[in-house]
Order: C-alpha cells, then structure tokens, then sequence
C-alpha cells in the first residue's frame, strides 16, 4: 500500500537532508550547499554535495542522485516502506497505520523476529558458558575459533536432546513456532524436535543485523547425517535473497572495493579471524540474480571462492554461468581458485592474511576468462568441436543483459578463438593480408594490443569498417561526417577519408597511400572484424555496428568533459559548473 503524499510530506518538512545524511557522511558547509567525500566511493577529493533548499544530494563520482529517502534506501539497503519507518521515527512521527492485513503480517514478523532473537541468545550464552558443552568448545579450537570470533558471530551449540520448545510455547502457538522452520512435528513420537540439535548454529542475519535463519553444523563424523543444514524457506526468509555475514561486510563497502563470496559459514568466519572481513556466504543453493545485485549495490568485484576440489569448481561453474548475466561496465566478477583440498577457511589459517591476498591478485580470473578456459579444455582440435565450443560461448555472452558488455564479452571470445584458427581468418580485403605468426610474434601483438586504450580500439574498428565499406558510406556520409576521434593519427586518416568521401568520386585505400604498417595495426587490433566476419555483405548491419560506435565515441567525449567540470566543480563549487554538469549527465543517460 503506498503511503499518503501528506505523511511522506512531512517527514521531509521535519528533516533537513543534511541532518540524515550527516548522520553517515562528514559535511562542511559551502556556500548555500554541504560537500563531502561519496559515500558510494573511495576518493580523496569531495564529489558529493547536499541541498537543503532543493532537498536533494548528488554525487558527481557515481551520478547517485536524490531525497532522504532514497539515501536512506541506498546506504542501509532498505525498501521503501523500511525507509519511511526509519526516517518517521528520526522525525519523532508515529508510524503510519496500514490495513488489518498489514497489521497481521508486521505482527507476525515482530513474533518471528522475538523467537529467533531468543533462540540466538540462549544457544550463544550456552556454547559460552555451559560446562558440558566442553566438546563443541574443543571442536572450535583444533579449528583455530576463539572466544572473540564465536561473540562476533553470536555462534551457538544446541544438545542433542534440547527442550527449547517447551520454553517458547507457552508465549508462541505451535503454528508459529513451526513457521520459523526452527522446529518440527516428529510424527512417528508426535513431538516437536528442534532442527538444530547436536549441532553448532550460524545466525543468518537480515541487512539490519537482525536474525531470520540458522546454518547448522555437526561437530563429529556421522555419516548419516549431512555436515551442514539451513532453515527452510519461511515467509520471513528466502535463500536465494540472503546472504551469510551481508550485514557486517556490507558497511565495509566505502572502505574496500571488492567481496569475497565463499561456500561456507566457516569460511566467512575464518578469513575474518585472519583480518579479511569483507567476505559473505551463500546458503547451500547455486548463486541467484538477486544475490549477485545485491553485492553490486556495495561492490565492485565479487570474487568468487569456493573450495579446490571437484565440487568446488562445478559450483564456481554454475555460478559463472548464472551470474554473467548481470555484468555491467563498472563491475566485475572475479573466480579465485584454491589449491586442491583446500578451503579459503583451511588457506588463510595456513598461509595468513597477506599470502591470502597476494594470491588473488596473481591468480584471480574475470568471469570471460574463466568460462572460455573451461569451455576450451573440453574441446578437441576438429571443425565439429570448435564450432560446438562457439555457439556455445556465443549463447553464453548472448544471455548478458547490458548490451555494452555483451559486445565486449562476445568480442573477447571471438578473437581468442581466432587465435586458435588463424588460417580461417584471412580478410579478403588485399590491404589486410594475415599472415601466420611465430610464437615471437604471437608475444608481440599481445604486448601491443594491452598498451593500446579503449578508445583507441574504439577508432580502429570505426576505421575499418569505413575501409571495408567506402561505397555504402559514400552514399551515407551523413552517418560519420560528425563522428569525433581523439587519438591523432586516426583523426588524421579519418579526416582524410572524409574528405574523399565528400568528393564524390570512387576510390580505394590505396589510392590515399597510406602508411602500411599503421593499416595493418587497425587490421590486427579492430575489435569489430571478428563480428564482420559472417556480416560483412549485411549492409542494414553494418549501419547498425557504426551507429554503435559513433554513440561510444560520443560517450568517450561526454565522460571525458564530465571529468574535466567535476574537477573544476570540487575547487570552485560554482552554481554554473553544476548545471552544465547536469546537462551533460542528461546527455550522457539519453546516450
């Protein structure tokens, strides 16, 4: 149900922006505006400005804009109904009075809530304090826990034979005991048993810190019984939403740009006994869409850790598979993978912090990079094979939601598998004639290729395909005469075309003499070629392709002006550098 405009209205009317958002943000009054530093990221130069007058707060680092509520939203990860409560209580307002409905299900959350928090507490003070719990105690020792990692994590014990029910029932129903998934009806002895019993409990905690499910795990070898158990699904808690230890990492996110994602509740409390802290855990399912945007929302590089052996790398598979589809330009997804039989919990107790995090940063895999690797140690050297492992990566980079990168991605996979072809690779074109390269060679385009910058790939694959098409631009000229490059020398040849084109005469790119070797670098390194490969008759496509380019040109020139006025912005907070700001961020969204 939404809120009245009247309520909403007057919570604004009681509260300043700057007096919410100080509350997480440091502010120094400028002008008739607050500034200081994003908290949305790390910088040293303050990009973040607040607006009593207009009621809203920008961010010129990320383009994060907007009211209280909004902010509130986006630092504490609440929705908007979470918001309004919090920012109506701030305001000393009572809480807004919804329908019988919404009465009856906040009634159940506050009982859902009281139960959990309950069970928490008595199960954590029991592992810290009851004596004939020595053998769960002994067991967090040979795993290297102490007393301050257990009260960090609120870690419990729960004895084979409990009798917490009886306790909770005469304040609770059965029904609601039952739909906290804490218990259950043992229909053969027509008791309710706790779920937990014999076992070491991890609260799994809401964003707010607050617990809604338990991970269980036994402490001695039972081949019966499964190592780790979690909560059912309640009404109150949904695995594939959740997060182990999101609420604790989560306000690490101005601190540090990266996550690991790790398989285990162990895990995540072993590397934060070793000093990494910024670590989550999924809860026993495959990684879900929702998971992965809810990292995003704080940082920027997931990696993905999960244990060296034969599962541990099917999960990171499924993982990969699953989560490629919420790449975006500004963010990664990372695999790290660990020796065989080991964890990140086992690694980090061998080799410590600092091992730990050199070792990600030498052995670390983006997503693409992962994929085309497991995908080409299963393919033999045949026609059948190679066109198999294609449609294959083809498919994989087609499932990629934001268009940008699925070019990219699809571009990457082209050219690596080009590299394993190179004989069915020749260009018809004469002036771009490929030839086989030695291993020497093979070093040496690489060595090329990583000082080149992505404008400068951008320009070569808009010179090739003007080369390759002189006759359909010629009739097109509109379509590139007001395209701008950056890099010199492609301008100069760019403007040379042009000039040619505008002419009116029929030519070839031999007729302008150009330099041989500056046209072989735009044939090795043009992106666009492998995408042209089965395309290049398709004349609808190729207007397409270049109208993609001419936008990621202009969006280059935007960004690079959007640079250029916040850094003046930051030193002169002037009113006339903030709204030609505005505008260019309009442009640069329509773009």
């Amino acid at each position: 149900m939404k809120y009245p405009k009247e309520y909403l209205d007057e919570i604004k009317t009681r509260l300043k922006v700057s007096t919410v958002v100080s509350k997480t943000v440091p502010l120094k009054k400028r002008g008739k505006e607050f500034v200081g530093l994003s908290p949305f990221k790390n910088e040293k130069t303050p990009s973040f400005t607040v607006n009593d007058e207009k009621e809203f707060y920008h961010c010129f680092a990320t383009s994060e804009h907007g009211n209280i509520f909004d902010f509130v939203m986006k630092i504490q990860n609440l929705k908007f109904g979470e918001a309004v409560k919090h920012l109506a209580r701030l305001a000393g307002m009572q809480p807004y009075m919804f329908s019988k409905q919404d009465e009856e299900r906040e009634k159940k959350w506050r009982e859902y809530q009281s139960i959990f928090s309950q069970y928490v507490d008595f199960y954590h003070e029991e592992l810290l304090k009851n004596e004939s719990h020595s053998v769960a105690r002994d067991y967090l020792k040979k795993r290297s826990l102490t007393k301050e990692e257990v009260k960090k994590f609120k870690i419990g014990y729960i004895k084979k034979n409990p009798n917490f029910f009886d306790k909770l029932k005469d304040n609770y129903s059965v029904q609601t005991l039952v739909e906290t998934g804490l218990f259950y009806l043992d229909e053969k002895k027509k008791t309710y048993v706790e779920r937990f019993r014999g076992r070491l409990i991890f609260p799994i905690n809401n964003i707010s810190g607050q617990p809604i499910a338990l991970g269980g795990r036994i402490i001695e070898n039972l081949d019966y019984l499964a190592k780790y158990i979690n909560s059912p699904e309640t009404y109150f808690f949904k695995k594939g939403s959740n997060l182990y230890n999101l609420d604790l990492a989560r306000k690490l996110y101005n601190k540090i740009d990266h996550i690991y994602l790790v398989e285990g509740y162990m895990d995540v409390v072993g590397l934060s006994k070793n000093g990494i802290e910024n670590a989550v855990a999924n809860l026993g399912t495959s990684l879900t869409d929702k998971q992965i945007l809810t990292l995003n929302q704080f940082f920027d590089d997931i990696i993905i850790c999960f244990d060296g052996d034969e599962s541990g790398y099917k999960a990171a598979l499924r993982a990969a598979e699953n989560s490629i589809r919420e790449l975006k330009p500004e963010k990664q997804i990372s695999f790290l993978f660990l020796p065989n039989k080991e964890d990140p919990d086992s690694y980090v107790n061998k080799n410590g912090k600092a091992n730990f995090i050199d070792f990600t940063k030498q052995t670390k895999l983006s997503i693409h990079q992962f994929i085309f690797s497991h995908y080409k140690k299963q393919t033999e050297n045949n026609p059948s094979s190679l066109a198999i492992f294609e449609k294959k990566l083809r498919n994989i980079a087609n499932t990629i939601k934001d268009d940008f990168i699925k070019k990219y991605v699809l571009e990457y996979f082209l050219e690596k598998i080009a590299e394993l072809t190179p004989h069915s690779n020749q260009n018809r074109k004469k002036f771009f004639v490929k030839r086989t390269k030695s291993l020497e060679k093979t070093k040496k385009h690489f060595n090329e290729s990583e000082t080149l910058s992505g404008v400068e790939l951008k320009e070569f694959s808009l010179l090739y395909l003007v080369m390759n098409n002189l006759n359909l631009l010629q009739a097109n000229i509109h379509l590139i005469e007001n395209i701008k490059l950056f890099t010199e020398i492609n301008k100069k040849i760019f403007d040379l075309i042009i000039s040619k084109l505008k002419f009116g005469e029929k030519f070839s790119i031999d007729d302008l003499k150009l330099d041989n070797q500056l046209l072989e670098k735009i044939n090795k390194f043009a992106p666009i070629k492998h995408i042209l490969k089965n395309q290049a008759d398709d004349d609808q496509k190729i207007i397409e392709l270049l109208e993609d380019i001419s936008r990621d040109l202009i969006n280059y020139d935007l960004e690079f002006r959007i640079q250029e006025l916040e850094s003046k912005f930051s030193v002169d907070l002037s009113e006339t550098t903030f709204n030609e700001l505005k505008e260019l961020k309009k442009k640069q969204n329509l773009n």
